[in-house]
């Protein structure tokens, strides 16, 4: 088989334009083929045997069926026609399958909608088989890979000297509409190497797929819907009918295999929905993502900017640099009352220490390394290893444990310049990062005080999360009894939460269960901050150790800890881009860089301005003064737009009754305040979060 970078695409793929208003004619060829070899498979079936077999419900019910005859969509419609109609696919024994595919046995059933993980991927990769016969359709195009992403699905095609610009995006829709009109069902066959290599001739990047990924003597699938047939191990929809609701959204050239060397392809991106509201309501939220972006609204709001000089490292303003610290602060101050003690460690270690933790074998290339007197070094990407030198410094005693260790220390991780993006994804960052070495038995306790940690931090952003408890990879390290002691400790302390959470069965490292948080922002959209860790391996790679109670010999008996790693903001670059996407950049008082600003009515209350601004500076907030000639709304409105807290608004009356007229940013009037009253409110807004 060719490995990846031996592409088996001609130097120029053979290409004829299409005549306008006709199919491709490799469209004929191929729906032939497919009969034929459909034919052929049910042939060679025969008389499949039809035992009874029985069908185990998610709630324990069990439905009566028929082997290799009773399909998913069956045992939906004996529930309830609405299920059945809303269904999009079926999993079968844990695995997605075609709800029209027959049962091969007693099965575990579950129905899954578009709103589950495995219902939205199968909706959206039906929709780029409809947007893929679109595009033959329109400009004769050679299908290249058309998978579903986070946010829709794209594919990838061939269309020789023919451009796909943002213009032809209402050409596309009109054609993924007749193809959607025409409900046709989504049709399966398996079918040889070889007879697959025969159907897909026309095709080279089918052909290069094929040679590359389909073993000699192995089968493959293909499926059918209305004139196209292409490669894919499924599942899908059952017919095309279902995607009431499609957007073409974007387009790019691409190359294949992702190789500048190859063929340069047109990348046409859409988005499907089961219905127009959900597509409405898609297209609103992305174009509220692109107000609140991050990258916008940080250099407009004067919070930090990044340059060339320094790819992937942020260069963070005056403004921002209150709101980062305030981050930090805000985690710092509560680790004296939990427990914590903060430590610094080097940037800076001799490649060794990697080399030890075994970073330096499976993550060197994602390190900046250099050479110091012949001898490697590199800056550091993490902390554990350094706080595992910390611990093994001298002998440790079961009293000292949980020994819970902070550190806001500095990494920096060699990212690829072609994935950095703005804060999410950078080169330099901090994270609130804390490392918990504990006995065994201590491990739920400590997860359970980090939960109501991880709920006390998000409670006060207004963040809403999900939990997943990561279990036991297939490959692993240390004992299986110890893996299931500490499942057993984490999914008690997750139940003890009083939330729901879900179990990810294999997902966890192979050094030890996890369990994953993921938040939502203002737009419903997830990004995973928090991590707990339980790490069974650096203590062994460290050889750490500490003392328990005298054995039974007289003599110090010794045990391994645990290490659990834990962070609830994650970095601190990536927390704060989360949160100006999910404020919109309104910044709540306790947090904001421009808590106050002062609009004198005319220059000769400047004085008072100024005066009132130092008391208010002496009590710890960030106070601006307006002392521009605009008149006096346009600067009432500039400082609400740049969306300080407070503007207090001082003349003649302010000035004789030492107070302050009183707005805040959504332009509400809240009167005249004396100066103590104000101080009173903008001190129970810090304490209060707001």
């Amino acid at each position: 088989m060719a490995t990846q970078t031996e592409c088996l695409v001609p130097a120029q793929p053979q290409w004829q334009d299409m005549p306008a208003g006709e199919k491709p004619s490799f469209q004929k060829y191929r729906l032939e083929m497919f009969e034929k070899i459909k034919a052929k498979r049910e042939a060679e079936k025969g008389n499949l045997p039809n035992d009874p077999i029985k069908v185990t419900l998610p709630d324990g019910n069990v439905k009566e069926g028929v082997k290799n005859k009773t399909t998913p969509f069956d045992i939906a419609m004996e529930i309830s026609k609405g299920l059945a109609n809303n269904a999009v696919v079926a999993k079968v024994n844990g695995k997605t399958w075609d709800l029209h595919r027959p049962l091969e046995g007693d099965a575990e059933l579950e129905l899954c909608k578009f709103d589950s993980p495995e219902g939205r991927e199968t909706f959206w990769h039906s929709s780029a088989h409809v947007l893929g016969l679109a595009l033959e359709n329109r400009f004769g195009a050679h299908l290249c890979v058309g998978p579903a992403i986070d946010d829709g699905f794209y594919y990838d095609v061939y269309a020789g000297g023919n451009t796909i610009s943002p213009s032809d995006k209402e050409d596309i829709e009109k054609y993924v509409d007749e193809v959607v009109k025409g409900k046709h069902p989504f049709e399966r066959v398996e079918m040889s190497k070889d007879e697959a290599l025969e159907m897909f001739k026309y095709n080279d990047f089918k052909i290069d797929v094929l040679k590359r990924k389909v073993p000699d003597g192995a089968m493959c699938t293909a499926y059918r819907c209305g004139d196209l047939i292409d490669l894919c191990r499924g599942p899908h929809l059952p017919d095309t009918g279902r995607v009431k609701a499609f957007a073409v959204m974007k387009n790019s050239s691409a190359y294949w295999q992702g190789q500048a060397s190859n063929h340069t392809l047109q990348r046409v991106y859409g988005v499907s929905f089961p219905d127009s509201k959900e597509l409405k309501q898609h297209l609103f939220r992305l174009e509220e993502a692109k107000k609140r972006d991050h990258r916008n609204v940080g250099p407009h709001q004067e919070l930090f900017f990044f340059h060339e000089l320094s790819p992937g490292s942020a260069f963070w303003l005056p403004h921002g640099a209150r709101i980062y610290n305030k981050l930090v602060d805000f985690i710092r101050s509560e680790y004296f009352k939990r427990g914590y003690q903060e430590v610094i460690t080097p940037n800076v270690y001799n490649l060794k220490l990697w080399e030890i933790s075994g970073h330096a074998a499976h993550y060197k290339e994602n390190m900046f390394i250099f050479n110091v007197e012949g001898q490697e070094f590199g800056m550091k990407p993490m902390n554990c290893p350094g706080h595992c030198l910390m611990f093994s410094m001298r002998q440790r005693s079961f009293r000292e444990l949980p020994w819970r260790v902070a550190d806001f220390g500095v990494l920096h991780r060699n990212e690829l310049s072609g994935a950095l993006s703005g804060l999410t994804r950078v080169r330099r960052f901090q994270q609130d990062d804390a490392h918990i070495f504990c006995k065994p038995e201590d491990v739920q306790g400590e997860i359970e005080d980090m939960l109501k940690f991880i709920d006390f931090v998000y409670g006060k952003f207004g963040l809403q999360y999900e939990m997943f408890l990561s279990t036991r990879p297939q490959k692993f390290i240390g004992e299986v009894a110890m893996w299931d002691e500490a499942e057993k400790q984490l999914a008690a302390a997750l139940n003890n939460t009083g939330k729901a959470w879900k179990e990810n069965p294999e997902d966890g490292a192979f050094y030890g269960p996890k369990i994953d948080i993921n938040v939502f922002d203002a737009l419903g959209r997830k990004h995973q901050c928090a991590t707990i860790q339980l790490d069974f391996q650096l203590p062994i790679r460290f050889g750490l150790k500490y003392v328990t109670s005298a054995g039974a010999d007289g003599g110090d008996k010794e045990e391994r800890p645990i290490i659990v790693h834990r962070a609830i903001l994650g970095s601190v670059e990536r927390f704060t881009a989360i949160l100006i996407e999910h404020l919109a950049g309104k910044w709540p008082f306790w947090l904001s860089p421009r808590q106050v600003a002062i609009v004198p009515v005319s220059q000769d209350h400047f004085a008072y301005a100024y005066e009132v601004q130092q008391v208010l500076m002496k009590e710890g907030y960030y106070v601006d003064v307006d002392d521009s000639s605009k008149t006096l709304q346009k600067k009432i409105r500039e400082n609400q737009l740049a969306q300080y807290n407070y503007i207090l608004v001082v003349g003649k009356e302010e000035i004789e009754s030492k107070t302050v007229n009183v707005r805040t940013r959504d332009n509400v009037v809240h009167g005249t305040k004396s100066i103590p009253q104000l101080l009173a409110e903008l001190r129970q807004n810090v304490v209060e979060f707001k």
